[in-house]
């Protein structure tokens, strides 16, 4: 009888069991992804008021409020952070881009406004993460595994504006060639971000906004106003 009591309690707690073993291994895995995101948020700070050559597994350690054996536990190495990092806020970018761009449905002047727009969002044009992109720009030229995780999504967002550009053209009889326009565009939009990052002329997010939107009256003036495009406040 004993037995048979304890058998069948063995078999209500078994589920039981089995549901807490489950619940620890997701706070585990909880646990460490939590503790990856304060070690890749460590780095942004850390790249951006040290530089690259000047970050250690140390400063980010100390930045994070971690032991050095954490860092090492969960990247090996510098170079393992670093390209962690890289890809956390490329993948940051890349879905603040594609969302805006869905927002807009398919109209394609109405894509690129909130393209530029989104270019120019604080939670992804802020001095930090500007300074940390101009940190991995300056050593992507040496590192393939910088070019190779960027190349491809920098692509993707240039073919974009290249595929808005031709419908443009197509929809208002535009004499541009679309790609030339296209790459021009983008290149305008990564200098703005080079000259807020390095406080060029006290240049606000506001006023590199108001700039990409000249640009944008001037190209496609049959789409664009000043105060049709000024009336879209930056996040």
């Amino acid at each position: 009888m004993a037995a048979t009591m304890k058998t069948a309690a063995l078999g209500r707690l078994a589920p039981e069991m089995e549901k807490s073993g489950e619940g620890e291994k997701r706070g585990r895995k909880a646990s460490k992804e939590v503790r990856r995101q304060q070690l890749i948020e460590a780095t942004i700070d850390s790249l951006a008021k040290r530089g690259y050559s000047e970050t250690t597994m140390a400063d980010v350690a100390d930045g994070a409020g971690l032991s050095r054996g954490i860092v090492n536990f969960h990247f090996e190495s510098k170079e393992k952070l670093l390209v962690a990092t890289l890809k956390y806020m490329a993948d940051e970018y890349s879905a603040h881009w594609r969302a805006a761009y869905q927002k807009a449905g398919d109209n394609p002047a109405r894509q690129l406004e909130l393209l530029v727009a989104a270019d120019f969002d604080r939670s992804i044009c802020n001095r930090r993460k500007l300074a940390a992109w101009c940190a991995f720009w300056g050593e992507a030229k040496s590192r393939p595994t910088y070019q190779a995780l960027c190349g491809s999504r920098d692509e993707a967002y240039q073919n974009v504006f290249v595929e808005i550009c031709a419908r443009l053209k197509a929809e208002s009889g535009y004499a541009f060639e679309p790609y030339a326009t296209a790459v021009g565009l983008c290149a305008m939009l990564e200098g703005l971000w080079l000259r807020l990052m390095m406080g060029t002329e006290g240049m606000t997010r506001e006023s590199a906004h108001h700039a990409a939107c000249e640009y944008l009256v001037s190209v496609f003036p049959k789409q664009f106003t000043r105060a049709s495009l000024e009336a879209h406040k930056i996040a």
